[in-house]
């Protein structure tokens, strides 16, 4: 019997969600509201639960979510407010709610794991709302590294020149420049045999990329939940 991932992807501007069959394919309409801003953790739980009501059947839920979590409990959300959700139990709260086993990991590395090929080392770096990235190897997903948070350039830090606001700011063709130096020190960081880009942001990529990097459909974040509970 086919196994149906219902999987939440929950961004610094919007909140998605999808049922997923075992091999990725959207078994479902995709879902989305707009994320409010620093809300509290409780009343997000709530608001994925109404989301997802009209979506249908699903057996276990994957959560993609934009900051550091361990064993299912938020460590980091930096562009949902940190304080508010430092040590929210953010699996336990969905699994109550929607009465399913849940799963969560980095929204970066959820997404990498619906497009990643299992050769080497590869790597994911999203442009949203902020700067995400994955790192595999062979097909394993790496402990999640917050290099979003690293000092990049001019004092300030991935996130603060790669985001969305960043973008907007300083227009395209700057943004562009600061994204091909972003991808120079992750190639340098991590000899990555394959580079992914994804986010929302990827479409405004307006420079040529070199063979082992590559720009991948922003509906992986979804597409990746089945994987989140493969051993």
């Amino acid at each position: 019997m086919a196994t149906h991932t219902l999987t939440l992807d929950i961004g610094g501007t919007h909140m998605k969600a999808a049922v997923v069959d075992d091999a990725g394919t959207l078994a479902s309409e995709r879902a989305m509201i707009d994320t409010v801003p620093e809300a509290a953790a409780q009343d997000v739980v709530k608001a994925l639960a109404a989301m997802v009501a009209p979506l249908g059947a699903f057996d276990r839920v994957s959560v993609g979510f934009p900051g550091v979590v361990r064993a299912g409990r938020v460590l980091t959300a930096p562009n949902l407010g940190t304080d508010k959700w430092q040590g929210f139990d953010l699996g336990g709260a969905l699994s109550s709610v929607l009465a399913k086993p849940v799963r969560v990991a980095n929204d970066a590395d959820l997404q990498g794991l619906a497009v990643i090929k299992g050769k080497g080392v590869e790597m994911v770096i999203t442009l949203g709302t902020g700067f995400g990235t994955g790192l595999y190897q062979e097909g394993r997903m790496g402990p999640h590294l917050e290099l979003s948070h690293h000092p990049f350039r001019q004092h300030q830090t991935y996130d603060e020149q790669l985001g969305n606001a960043a973008r907007k700011e300083v227009g395209a063709d700057r943004w562009n420049k600061r994204v091909v130096k972003a991808i120079a020190n992750m190639r340098v960081l991590t000899n990555f045999d394959h580079l992914y880009i994804g986010g929302g942001n990827a479409k405004k990529i307006a420079f040529t990329l070199d063979p082992d990097v590559s720009i991948v459909d922003n509906v992986a974040g979804l597409q990746g939940g089945p994987a989140l509970w493969r051993d």
